[in-house]
């Protein structure tokens, strides 16, 4: 049995490894390059998608699963095996990116084929491929989130997927692997720890009272699975100690995801399902407008604060969030507060910066409204939880990462005993 990284090797995104056992071929996860790396979106996979025989996608995020549509536009017929909340989530993910893509690389037709393609597995649940045993085990990063454990051959291989951040709220925890052969783990912050999750939620909420007291607007970029909805929930826990005030969200595909959350119910934490037993959404505050119009996006533009604003794009690469920057970081009294990754380069990193203006949209624009990052929102584990979640493991190949970070979170793991290497793309390791 070996595993061959096609995506994500020395990599954040692109996430797609090929299992080898026997005559199986199983691929786990088929994901989109983004950013800089777009463009191989186009290439082939390194693999006839014609002689895989299934595939596993640990959750809905686009550098998992979107290039699924491509594997069936290029002969795949095999069935897809997710959990029930990555097969509704990744619906509106792909439909979704099909409308923002400059240069598509499938089309509708793809999607849909793809879909009907979808089987459901669940947590616990083992799918028998001849000699090969597969399961999901608990991520802890999206509604129905999962790393992959495969069995073969006498050996056994974990594949982490993404692991989420065990401090928050809203998802369970992820759930320790087996002891494996082999264990194929993310690393994307294998060079530090997140700050403490409590100390970001008040130091979020101070900001937001200091803001709306004084009549500005708090601008959040946000993903729109997930990150947004975590936001809400802390906005509705929370919500009591803050000024009365609007809160919009502005993200068409962040309201789809909203709308379904009540069909996810038991993939949340326990403290999540409490509240929904009880009658409750915590993920609609009081106060909130879902904005589906662009023009009603364009008209927050002209109201006076206070509000709070959630838009994508999280990352600042488009979307109806750059214009709410154009018109609002040029006044004093708004804050705005980036609670996701923002690459290097990019504007986010930009504005960070603190210049004295930045261009948005084609306009310079006064920088004068207060900034904040706060990366202990993070959805995925902080190097203390991966240490922690890969403890007694006794080999480990390390994907989704930054080379310097998968390095970092690489000598900690030799320093302890345990055999370590980094991924290369289309470079076979035997489990």
């Amino acid at each position: 049995m070996r595993i061959v990284p096609f995506g994500a090797a020395r990599e954040v995104t692109g996430s797609c490894h090929l299992l080898l056992a026997g005559s199986r071929r199983v691929l786990l996860d088929c994901g989109m390059f983004q950013g800089k790396e777009e463009a191989r979106n186009h290439a082939p996979f390194g693999f006839d998608p014609k002689e895989v025989d299934a595939v596993l996608l640990t959750h809905a995020h686009l550098d998992h699963v979107g290039r699924l549509p491509k594997l069936f536009r290029e002969g795949y017929r095999g069935p897809v095996y997710a959990t029930r909340a990555t097969a509704l989530l990744m619906e509106i993910v792909l439909e979704d990116a099909l409308k923002v893509m400059d240069e598509p690389f499938f089309s509708p037709e793809d999607v849909e084929e793809a879909l009907g393609h979808l089987r459901p597995l669940e947590y616990g649940e083992w799918l028998r491929l001849g000699a090969l045993s597969l399961a999901f085990g608990q991520a802890g990063h999206l509604p129905g989130s999962a790393f992959v454990v495969a069995q073969g051959e006498g050996r056994t291989l974990v594949y982490s997927g993404d692991l989420g951040n065990r401090e928050k709220d809203v998802l369970p925890d992820p759930s320790p692997p087996p002891l494996a052969d082999l264990v194929l783990a993310e690393g994307t912050y294998g060079d530090r720890p997140h700050r403490p999750y409590r100390e970001t939620v008040q130091e979020f909420l101070e900001i937001l009272g200091r803001t709306l007291s004084q009549g500005g607007k708090v601008l959040i970029p946000t993903f729109a699975v997930e990150r947004a909805q975590e936001i809400l929930y802390v906005l509705y826990t929370h919500g009591h100690r803050l000024p009365r005030a609007p809160i919009y969200l502005d993200s068409p595909m962040a309201g789809r995801v909203l709308s379904l959350y009540p069909r996810l119910v038991r993939y949340f934490s326990e403290e999540v399902q409490a509240y929904f037993l009880q009658g409750k959404n915590p993920f609609r505050p009081a106060g909130l407008e879902v904005v589906e119009h662009a023009e009603a996006s364009k008209a927050l533009n002209r109201e006076p604060g206070p509000m709070v604003v959630l838009a994508g794009s999280g990352m600042l690469t488009g979307g109806r969030i750059l214009h709410h920057l154009k018109h609002g970081l040029s006044d004093p009294r708004n804050a705005l507060v980036f609670v996701g990754y923002q690459p290097r380069g990019g504007l986010g990193a930009e504005i960070i910066a603190r210049p004295p203006a930045v261009r948005i949209l084609g306009e310079e624009v006064p920088l004068r409204a207060s900034v904040h990052t706060l990366g202990g929102f993070s959805g995925h584990a902080g190097q203390d939880e991966l240490l922690d979640w890969l403890q007694g493991e006794p080999r480990v190949v390390l994907v989704h990462g930054e080379e310097e970070k998968l390095l970092a979170l690489g000598k900690l793991l030799a320093l302890r005993g345990q055999e370590v290497s980094l991924a290369r793309f289309g470079e076979g390791v035997p489990v």
